[in-house]
Parts: C-alpha cells; structure tokens; sequence
C-alpha cells in the first residue's frame, strides 16, 4: 500500500490499486466520530460520444444519460431502494452527477460497516427495465423544470452557452425535456457496462479507521469483474474565441444578479500552481478585504462578497465572477477597471504574502472535515492531481505565477458577461 505523508498538517493518504484495477484512497482522522466515503465514476455530463473497442463507428448518447443513471442506481431487483435502508440504518447517503464524473456516498458516526453492505451491492448490481426506467423520466423532467426556473442555474448555463461552442460543458447535466425521452435501459445498461468498471472508479473514505482494515472490508465486497471493451472518448474540438460577448434575461428575482466568465485554455501543465495562483489573485483584487470591494460595498453596489471560482476538467476551463446587483454594468465595469490597474501597477508583495497565508490558514481548516476532504480528492483525482500537492506548493508559488494568470486569464476577447433581471412591472413597460 502506497502512504502519502504531509507532514505540515500530519496527514496520511493510504492508496491502494486491487487486483480488478479499483483505486481505494484513505484518508485516516483519530478521534473524529464522523466518516465518509464516496464511490467515484469517471463518467460525467460530457461523455456523449465514445468508440467501443476496434470499431470505427462513434457512439452518441443522449444528453442527460450519466444523470439519470445515477437517479436509477438505487432501485434494487428485490423492489427495496437503497437510499431508504441506508436511511434505517441512521446514516445520510447521496449521489451527484458533475460534468467529469458521478460519485455515490454516504456519511455517518455509527454502522458504517453494516452500510458498506448496502452502498457497494448497490453499486455493483444496477436494475433497469422498461418499467422503472420510464417511471423514473417524469421525475427527472420535474427536477429539468425545477432547473429551468432558477436564477442562479439560469445565469450559469447561459454563460457557458455563450461561452462555448461545441463543448458539452454548455448542455445542463441533466439533459432536457427532448433528450432523456431517448433514453430508456438498453442505453443505461450500455453505459454502466462500460464505465461502471473497476479501473474507472475510485473509493475515497475518510474518517476513524484503520485503513487496513477499511481495505480489507472493502476487498471482500468487491464483485471480481472482467474488464470490458477499451472506450475512447471523443470530444469535438472546440475553438479558442467565444460565442457572444453578453446574455441576459428576465425572472422573478428581487436583485439582479451577474456572472463573468473568462474563457482559457485546455488544462496542461501545473493545473495546482494555476488553481492556487487564481485563488490568490482574485482575493487580493476583489476578494472582502480588497480595496475594490470596500468601495463597492461603501457605495451601495453591492450587498455581498463577489464570488469567484477557476473550473476545469480534461477539455474545458474558465474563470467565474458572480455577485448581487442593483446596478451589474457599473460593477461589472469597475471589475474591470481593477483587473486593468493590476495589471498595470502589479502585485505588492505585501498583498502577496498577506493573501497566501490567509488561503493557506483556509486549506489547513478544511482538513478537519472528513466529507470536505474526501470530495476534495475526488475531485482532485479526476483532475489527475493529488490533493496534497496543493499545500505543497504554496511553498513554491510566486508573485510572477499571479502576474501570468493576470495577463494570460484575464482577457477582455475571452470575457462574457450573463445577467439575471427582475421582470419589469406593468408600470414600467408602458414606459
């Protein structure tokens, strides 16, 4: 078994790759009652289009299939669902669908072997028919309406929509009305034979353990599957530019809300250096002890911190900037005006050192929460990065890895902006 040590914070990984390929990733924490573990799939919203094998054909799927997927993974053959006896059994147990991959998971401070019973059947023995499949559609159709009709999921994907081309990321997870109506269990049956495969997953527990032990118990409720055909993933490639520079629309909101988004490269290279070197940057500029957002708080612009986050994943990756209102152009521009004069003046080392300590106290703090930090590796681990590499390199970043990121991200032929508006009354439409 392979231990990773981080000797800042006193932090073991044990990894342990089995026999039929799964990855096992265990994070020890004495003394804390809570454990977690999440089951990971390499298999998310953007994988619509694969070769299997030797053939030349590609293959398309429905948008929405890893989605719902993932709703049906709980009805069992016996009628019983999973989510409800993992509930008798007092602990809370979830999945999720992101756009790289799907995770199942539970969490709790007792039984949490009698639920490894449960969690891992489940996994590893789908039930799909015609029946349970079509039942499940109206549900999903409710949560894509659901979807629809909120300002905060509505901004998102008409950012990315006017962002990206040809890229998946702009489908919403969950597909649409029209595509999941294409799905049914052949489609599912398809996808989890050939993804839902040992050497493509990975288990990430966190918690007080022994990970011995925890390996040992995982091994003997692993079903020993062979390896199916070889997927190539296909991706369209997708252009440097943006689609249109702004998009907006209107809902039931009471404040406008506004979203930019800076467009960048395919990941390559240090994705730890740059994720931390954004963080870094962002929180000097416009982060709650930023000049800039005093100033706008001071005059009313806003009523809340900016929020701000670097998303990638293997084919995609832009920087976002979301706040709250009255006035989104005016905040929008003085952003703007602030990233020109960071560009033009640079980063003081003060900012510099101040700032990367705050982030670095930040990271320390998240490692004394079993669920943050296993969905953390997860994440990580998808992104081939191991999540200790993150606190190690807040001993190699520099002032010049802001400066880069500033000149090289935050490009005005790359930006969009997506605004949500208050539905204008009677009154003022006749106006």
């Amino acid at each position: 078994m392979q231990v990773i040590e981080n000797s800042k914070i006193k932090e073991k990984m044990y990894i342990e790759k089995i026999s039929n390929g799964l990855t096992v990733i265990m994070i020890p924490k004495a003394k804390i009652k809570k454990k977690y573990i999440t089951w990971g799939v390499n298999f998310g919203s953007i994988d619509n289009q694969f070769i299997l094998g030797d053939e030349s054909e590609v293959t398309r799927i429905p948008d929405g299939v890893a989605h719902y997927l993932e709703h049906k993974m709980f009805e069992q053959r016996s009628g019983i669902n999973s989510l409800d006896t993992l509930t008798n059994l007092g602990v809370d147990a979830n999945a999720y669908t992101t756009n790289t991959y799907t995770t199942y998971l539970y969490e709790c401070t007792d039984n949490f072997y009698e639920a490894l019973d449960e969690f891992m059947d489940y996994v590893q023995n789908p039930y799909y028919t015609a029946e349970n499949v079509e039942k499940e559609r109206g549900i999903i159709e409710q949560e894509i309406a659901m979807y629809d009709d909120e300002p905060g999921q509505a901004i998102y994907m008409n950012l990315l929509k006017s962002m990206y081309y040809r890229n998946p990321i702009n489908i919403d997870i969950a597909g649409t009305k029209e595509s999941i109506a294409e799905i049914d269990e052949n489609v599912l049956y398809t996808i989890y034979n050939h993804f839902y495969v040992p050497e493509n997953m990975v288990i990430i527990a966190c918690g007080d353990f022994d990970p011995e032990g925890l390996l040992e118990n995982i091994k003997k409720r692993m079903i020993m599957k062979p390896s199916h055909t070889k997927i190539t993933r296909v991706y369209e490639e997708e252009p440097d530019s943006i689609v249109r520079k702004e998009v907006s629309k209107n809902m039931e909101i009471s404040i406008p809300i506004f979203m930019i988004g800076y467009k960048d490269k395919i990941p390559s290279g240090n994705m730890v250096r740059k994720d931390l070197a954004l963080e870094i940057l962002s929180e000097i500029i416009m982060g709650k002890s930023s000049k800039l957002y005093k100033r706008l708080y001071d005059e009313k612009l806003i009523t809340s911190s900016l929020g701000f986050d670097y998303e990638y994943g293997r084919t995609f990756s832009h920087f976002l900037i979301q706040g709250l209102s009255n006035e989104p152009e005016k905040v929008i521009s003085e952003i703007k005006n602030e990233i020109e004069f960071f560009k033009a003046r640079g980063i003081t080392d003060e900012d510099f050192e101040r700032t990367k300590k705050k982030i670095y106290g930040e990271y320390v703090k998240d490692y004394n929460d079993p669920d943050t930090i296993a969905s953390g590796v997860l994440a990580d681990y998808f992104n081939g990065i191991n999540s200790f590499a993150f606190l190690e390199e807040f001993d190699c970043i520099k002032k010049e890895d802001l400066i880069d990121v500033l000149n090289t991200v935050f490009m005005e032929d790359k930006k969009v902006v997506s605004i949500i508006r208050g539905n204008k009354s009677e009154e003022e439409e006749e106006e």
